[in-house]
This record gives structure tokens, C-alpha cells and sequence, in this order.
């Protein structure tokens, strides 16, 4: 899943990283949701969660399983991902149906978060705090803020969409096992967040691997790219790539997938 605060970019955002993974055997699918003006929150989980339970129905075609479907986003895209992973059977995530197979459910193997935005409440604290003390500070913090509102409407909405908070407060989610990536010097999403949810998810019985990066920008992408598909070989099957539905079997030794959600059944 793409960043973009919620509400900006679509599935080429990260073709760089994702192909680069396809590379060492991993297969991706991209996704577009709907996204601000369209809608908000939570519009574009429940076009992931049907968009997972598509992957699985129909992962063993591109020479993978469905109990090897995972999801993986960067920033927001790495938000929505944790947040669809914790709750796949949730109503509201869930009310797509799936014509493919309407027994699918959307659990995820595992995930993969690229400097998550953990807690969409605590960011947007943090970012009017720093806004409010002056420059310098990060030119995103000027657009997150007015993202943050466009996407969730109002505090409540961040607060009850937080996989954070949502584990403090003690609500029943499941824990896939976790591959958490961030910068070391990272601003933009507080390492303080990061402690939180790390020490929390741990102690709800899930499986979580940190790994802090010293170095930012393409470099630091590439590392992470590398380090996440390491010593997985060339299981899984070829590429899956986003573009549009539908979905069209491409020649051998290319196999690229497209899934766009729009409020639609994924295909």
C-alpha cells in the first residue's frame, strides 16, 4: 500500500521498491483505494480487505499459497496495512463482497511496515506541536496536517483507527508476525510511537522484528528493500504488479498482476 498522508499518490508510487522485491522472488500486488475528496476513512480498508481476500483465492495461479499472502505499506499504506491485517473480520472492512469466493477472509501471513504512521492520533498531536513551535521543521508537516482531517474527519476517528491505541485499549485483534522498518532520524513519524506499539504488540502475543535504519533517502529504501526479501529466496512465484482490473494472465516470465479498488469488489 502507497503513502501519501491518505490522501495522495496511487499503486506506481513505489514500482522502484516492488519491482526490486519481485526481483528476488517475492510477488507484489499494488493497490489504489479510494482516497480524499472521494471519501475517508474507512473507505480504503475496506477496499484493501477485499482486495486481500482476492489475492488469496487466486494466489495459487501466480505460483504462490494463500497462507503466504501478506500485506506490506509505506507510511499511511504501511497504517492501513497493520490496521487491515489487525482486524480482517471487521464489518466495516469487511462489506465488499467477494462474487470469487464469498467464503474468503482477508487474514494476512504477515506484514511489513515501512515507517508506519503507528498512531494517526499521536502524529497528529506531534505534528501540530512541532508546527506550532516554529520553523525549522519538515516541509510534510505542513501537509499532513490538513491530511490528517481530510482523511479521518475528526480526532475519534484517529484515536479509534490507531493499531496503537487499539492495542492499549485492550481490543481483541490478530497478530500476524511484523517486519517493522524506520529510519533512525526519522521526524516525521515519532520514534516514541514506534516504542509503544513495539512493546505493546510484543505483549499481545505477536511476533514483531525491529530494524533501525542509520541512513535515509533512496539508499535507505533500496537497504530495506534488499534486507526485507532476504533469505526468502525465489518462493512465492513472479511479480504481482497493480494496474487495473481485470485481471489478465500475462506472457510467462512476466507475471504481473493489477487489482484497482474503487468501492468496487476487488478482481
Amino acid at each position: 500500500m502507497h503513502g501519501g498522508a491518505w490522501c495522495r499518490g496511487d499503486r506506481h508510487d513505489e514500482d522502484r521498491f516492488n519491482r526490486m522485491l519481485a526481483q528476488h522472488g517475492v510477488g507484489v500486488a499494488a493497490l489504489d483505494f479510494r482516497m480524499p475528496p472521494q471519501t475517508g476513512y474507512p473507505a480504503s480498508i475496506a477496499d484493501i480487505n477485499p482486495a486481500l481476500r482476492w489475492l488469496k483465492v487466486h494466489a495459487e495461479s501466480w505460483g504462490s499459497r494463500p497462507d503466504r499472502v501478506g500485506v506490506m505499506g509505506v507510511s499511511s499504506g504501511a497504517h492501513q496495512a497493520m490496521l487491515a491485517a489487525m482486524r480482517p473480520r471487521d464489518a466495516r472492512y469487511a462489506a465488499l463482497p467477494l462474487a470469487d469466493d464469498p467464503g474468503a477472509d482477508a487474514t494476512a501471513a504477515f506484514v511489513v511496515l515501512c515507517w508506519p504512521v503507528i498512531d494517526p492520533l499521536g502524529r497528529y498531536h506531534y505534528a501540530r506541536e512541532l508546527q506550532g513551535s516554529g520553523k525549522p521543521y519538515p516541509e510534510a508537516i505542513d501537509r499532513v496536517i490538513p491530511d490528517h482531517l481530510k482523511y479521518w474527519g475528526d480526532e475519534a476517528a484517529m484515536e479509534e483507527g490507531s493499531p496503537l491505541r487499539a492495542l492499549e485499549r485492550g481490543e481483541a485483534v490478530a497478530t500476524p508476525p511484523v517486519l517493522y522498518l524506520q529510519g533512525e532520524r526519522d521526524i516525521v513519524h515519532p520514534r516514541a510511537h514506534l516504542d509503544r506499539f513495539v512493546a505493546v504488540y510484543r505483549a499481545a502475543g505477536g511476533a514483531l522484528t525491529l530494524r533501525l535504519f542509520p541512513r535515509r533517502g533512496g539508499r535507505l529504501r533500496q537497504e530495506q528493500a534488499r534486507r526485507t526479501c532476504h533469505g526468502r529466496g525465489r518462493r512465492g512465484g513472479g511479480a504481482l504488479r497493480a494496474r487495473s482490473r481485470p485481471l489478465n494472465r500475462q506472457p510467462e516470465g512476466d507475471k504481473t498482476c493489477s487489482t484497482s479498488c474503487s468501492g468496487t469488489s476487488a478482481r
